[in-house]
């Protein structure tokens, strides 16, 4: 069986991903999550726990949020704290600017998940085409759920209603994308904005 190492800064990232992770990976593919005490606490933890990770057949994924910072920055200083572990092959993906905004590119799914009515009409507003521009996307989706949206529960409730393929959030996009092809390297997955991912 080969397993796949999620890090991660917070537990509602891991609640989001074993509701959504079940439709995406195959069955000899067992998921773990390593959930660390906010994003400060994964950078300092990172490079240590990977090369503490010695059981074999084994891939990882660093998730974190953007929040302020600059998307790109943060990512490369991720990739040269796997680098610093010896670890080339690490999937590092950052949502843009928190997994909330993944919630409101597909407002069908937080309809579902938190059992409200008429979210997935708001769906064609500019605002909720292109989420990742949102700069408060939490406060947006306390708005529009009427406050009814907690960060651990709410992630736990819409993870598995999450469109793979029709979220608006380009950066839930790419995430995908990446987890298609490192479960499967032989593939190509299409990038359904018209590009190949990379």
């Amino acid at each position: 069986m080969r397993r796949l190492v999620f890090f991660l800064e917070e537990p509602s990232a891991r609640e989001m991903l074993k509701g959504l992770l079940p439709r995406l990976l195959p069955a000899n593919v067992f998921p773990c999550y390593r959930v660390f005490e906010g994003k400060q606490d994964l950078g300092k933890q990172l490079a240590r726990r990977l090369r503490g990770w010695l059981t074999p057949d084994t891939s990882f994924v660093v998730l974190r949020d953007q929040d302020a910072g600059n998307c790109q920055e943060i990512k490369k200083r991720l990739i040269d704290l796997c680098r610093q572990a010896g670890r080339y092959d690490c999937l590092v993906r950052i949502a843009c600017h928190t997994l909330e905004s993944w919630y409101l590119g597909d407002l069908q799914a937080v309809e579902a998940g938190l059992e409200l009515n008429g979210l997935s009409r708001h769906q064609n507003k500019q605002k909720f085409r292109d989420p990742d521009r949102l700069a408060n996307p939490v406060q947006e989706l306390d708005r529009i759920t009427g406050d009814q949206y907690q960060e651990v529960s709410g992630s736990r409730a819409i993870g598995g209603h999450l469109d793979t393929v029709l979220n608006r959030s380009h950066s839930f996009g790419v995430f995908i994308r990446g987890i298609k092809k490192l479960i499967n390297p032989f593939v190509v997955i299409p990038d359904i904005r018209g590009a190949s991912f990379l």
